[in-house]
């Protein structure tokens, strides 16, 4: 045990003085215990296996050896009984350094692993992280990254699938001066009309024949699927779309667009996201939706 101190205080010495910085002093706190606790782990291990061996081969030799009767006095008698009681303390040490060893080890799992998902534990079940600015918040899809691109005019915010960069969301902000409501704007119709640009013109002309669902002449298409108002609690009203898209070439069988309208303070926030037909029907409708569905103004 003696020795054993020794080595501990060697690694301890050898391990430095820990910087100023919070981090840095947990680190090292966190290295040192380690260290001592595997320095003692390992001399109580060699020291057990060491008495193992030696009753071992007291056992053989009194196997072999003739019988001694030794005087009964108090120090022959109570040879064994130390050892045995040495052995106890030795185990229970042991238990204990065991112990505090994968202590120390959880607590760095607890500690360093969790934010990091370094030991791949789900620390977002919802699949959502929620956003807030000084004049919105929103719930953005985990997986969904903030992106530089702007595709339109007036972008405040845009983000992209890391996974598929067809899917994307993006934030528009509009001056509307004298207007407190998206009621004021027109209807539902109207208002949709007035926002055309979200999805695009054909640019080719020519003449074709219906083909496709499409009409001569026509090489896309846009479908008008759902639309609705809400109101949240603060009493402001909000325009709500979903459409599809498609195309001649067929590419990833259209894509569905989601868009969701609100004025407040004589400004217009739009949300716009689109996201790929094929993708919407393998679980990215719920983060679109989620998305949009979230959209609250301050």
């Amino acid at each position: 045990p003696r020795s054993i101190h020794t080595h501990a205080r060697a690694m301890y010495a050898s391990l430095g003085q820990p910087s100023l910085s919070s981090s840095s002093k947990k680190d090292w706190k966190l290295t040192a215990s380690l260290a001592l606790n595997a320095g003692l782990f390992a001399g109580l291990c060699f020291l057990g296996f060491q008495g193992g061996d030696l009753s071992t081969g007291i056992a053989r030799t009194r196997a072999v050896a003739p019988p001694m009767v030794a005087p009964r006095t108090a120090g022959c008698r109570n040879v064994r009984v130390g050892a045995e009681s040495r052995r106890g303390a030795m185990a229970g040490i042991g238990t204990f350094a065991a112990a505090g060893l994968f202590g120390q080890l959880n607590k760095a799992s607890a500690e360093y692993g969790d934010p990091a998902n370094v030991f791949g534990k789900v620390t977002n079940s919802k699949g959502f992280i929620p956003t807030k600015r000084d004049e919105y918040s929103f719930l953005l899809p985990s997986k969904w990254l903030y992106s530089t691109e702007r595709d339109f005019d007036n972008i405040v915010e845009r983000y992209q699938d890391n996974f598929d960069a067809v899917n994307f969301a993006a934030i528009i902000k509009k001056k509307v001066d004298g207007k407190t409501s998206v009621d004021q704007l027109g209807s539902p119709e109207e208002f949709l009309k007035s926002c055309d640009f979200l999805f695009g013109k054909q640019a080719w002309t020519g003449e074709t024949k219906s083909e496709g669902g499409f009409k001569p002449g026509s090489v896309s298409a846009l479908s008008l699927l759902d639309i609705d108002e809400r109101t949240d609690k603060k009493g402001t009203k909000y325009y709500n779309y979903e459409l599809l898209s498609r195309t001649a070439d067929g590419d990833e069988g259209g894509r569905h667009k989601l868009v969701s309208a609100a004025v407040k303070n004589g400004q217009l926030y739009i949300v716009f996201i689109q996201v790929g037909d094929k993708r919407w029907f393998k679980g990215t409708d719920k983060e679109a939706l989620g998305l949009r569905d979230s959209f609250t103004l301050a």
